[in-house]
C-alpha cells in the first residue's frame, strides 16, 4: 500500500502539486488521470522518489520515504518496477539482456539464475521465443511487453506505468492493459498507471484519481 498525505511540490514560483492526499491499495490497479499540465507526471516522479515534496509525506507499507536512509531508499527502489512511456529499452542489448538488467543492478544472482528468472517473466508476457531479438526487431506491442517483463523481473511490490499503451493501436492497447491488470492481481502488486486513455480507465481502473491544476479533483471507482 502507498499512502500519500498532503503532498506539495513546486519548481521556483510554480506550485505544481497542491496538497494531494490519497491511498493506493495492494493488489489493485489504480489510474491517475488528468490533462497535460495537471501535475500527474510530477506526481508519479514523487511516488518514485525522483522528486522530494516540500511538504507532506509518501509512505510505502508504513515506511515514510523522507525518513529512510540511503541504504533503505535503495532497498525500496529495488522493490519498484517501472514501465516507461516509450518502453525505454536499451537499443544495444537483446531483449533477454534488457529484462535481466534490474537483476544485475539490484541482486547478486548468478548469470544462470538471472537468465532463468528472465526466461520466466518473458514466458509470462508471451515472449518466450524473443530472447535474442534486438528491440529494433520488435513491434511496438512487443516492446511494451518486454518493458513489463523487465519491470516485474525483480518481483516488485510496487509497479508504476507511464502511459503504457501510448502509441499503440486500440487492439494492442487493450492487450497491454489486460496484461498489467492480470499481473497486478496475480502477484498482488500495488500498481499505479498514469494515463489519459479513458478506455483504460473503464477497462482496468479499480481506483481512479483525477488531477486538475495540481489538485485532486475527484477519486473513486469506475
Amino acid at each position: 500500500m502507498i499512502e500519500v498525505n498532503n503532498v506539495h511540490k513546486s519548481f521556483g514560483d510554480t506550485h505544481i502539486l497542491k496538497g494531494i492526499s490519497t491511498t493506493f491499495e495492494k493488489g489493485k490497479t489504480s489510474l491517475v488521470i488528468g490533462q497535460s499540465g495537471s501535475g500527474k507526471t510530477v506526481f508519479l516522479k514523487c511516488l518514485l522518489g525522483l522528486f522530494q515534496p516540500e511538504k507532506g509525506s509518501i509512505s510505502y507499507d508504513g515506511k515514510i520515504y523522507s525518513e529512510l536512509d540511503a541504504d533503505e531508499k535503495r532497498n525500496l527502489r529495488s522493490e519498484m518496477g517501472m514501465v516507461f512511456q516509450g518502453s525505454a529499452l536499451f537499443d544495444s542489448m537483446t531483449i533477454l539482456e534488457n529484462v535481466m538488467f534490474p537483476l544485475r543492478m539490484f541482486t547478486k544472482q548468478s548469470k544462470s539464475e538471472m537468465q532463468d528468472r528472465a526466461d520466466f517473466v518473458l514466458k509470462r508476457v508471451n515472449l518466450a521465443d524473443a530472447h535474442h531479438k534486438m528491440p529494433s526487431e520488435a513491434s511496438g506491442g512487443m516492446q511494451k511487453r518486454v518493458a513489463i517483463a523487465r519491470a516485474i523481473v525483480n518481483k516488485p511490490k510496487y509497479l508504476f506505468c507511464d502511459e503504457p499503451n501510448s502509441g499503440l493501436d486500440p487492439k494492442t492497447a487493450i492487450v497491454i492493459d489486460d496484461l498489467i491488470h492480470e499481473i497486478t492481481d496475480e502477484y498482488n502488486i500495488t500498481t499505479i498507471i498514469n494515463s489519459h486513455d479513458m478506455n483504460s480507465v473503464m477497462q482496468i481502473g479499480e481506483k481512479i484519481v483525477f488531477l486538475k491544476d495540481g489538485l485532486k479533483a475527484w477519486e473513486g471507482s469506475k
